[in-house]
């Protein structure tokens, strides 16, 4: 009832995309200020927020492609390219990270939406629970899917004692290999894309 495979597939692309390392100083920036007790509670919110915008289009997604009436292939090319220039973004750096404010729930956005559940988020997910065989691979995919955003909790809820063990030159090495996982399979998802379009034509 369970696919590792499958599994460790989703959890590794959300992971890169979401990147929990990368997001913590993020989240400090936004949340700067606060008393802790608070900054824990906005760390379940954002979570919270980021899990329900990702179940509603796992859900959905379908229904939403049909509607839209877009393909699967196309929906993989693009996705491919959105995953590109996040990798991209990763591997030189953001430059244009949002700053704290006082008088706005930050949790709920920009943390929540777009920051986690971004649309490379969203893309990966839909995909994912699409191409999903029988009870075995949604089981896998949801499981993944809600791995990644207990790590998420845990990052973002340990945020400070990350920042201390890793500090700055960490996150930065971690933000920029992820971003060359992430555009590996950017590519990758790209090359599918077309040889599915390929051979349906």
């Amino acid at each position: 009832m369970f696919d590792v495979a499958v599994f460790g597939s989703l959890f590794l692309t959300l992971f890169v995309i979401m990147d929990p390392p990368g997001i913590t100083p993020i989240f400090l920036a936004l949340t700067a200020g606060r008393p802790a007790k608070m900054q824990k509670r906005m760390a379940f919110q954002a979570v919270c927020v980021a899990g329900g915008v990702i179940v509603v289009f796992g859900l959905l997604g379908h229904q939403i492609l049909d509607y839209l009436h877009v393909s699967v292939p196309a929906l993989m090319i693009a996705g491919g390219l959105l995953l590109l220039l996040i990798a991209l973004d990763l591997l030189t750096g953001k430059t244009d990270e949002p700053k704290q404010t006082k008088d706005v729930n930050v949790a709920l956005v920009p943390l929540g939406m777009p920051l986690l559940a971004g649309p490379g988020a969203i893309v990966s997910v839909i995909l994912a629970v699409q191409k999903a065989d029988g009870i075995t691979g949604q089981v896998s995919v949801w499981s993944a899917i809600l791995a990644i955003h207990v790590v998420l909790w845990l990052a973002l809820r340990y945020s400070l004692v990350i920042i201390r063990v890793i500090k700055d030159g960490g996150v930065v090495l971690v933000t920029r290999l992820a971003g060359m996982m992430l555009s590996a399979i950017a590519v990758q998802q790209i090359i599918n894309g077309v040889t599915q379009v390929v051979r349906g034509g």
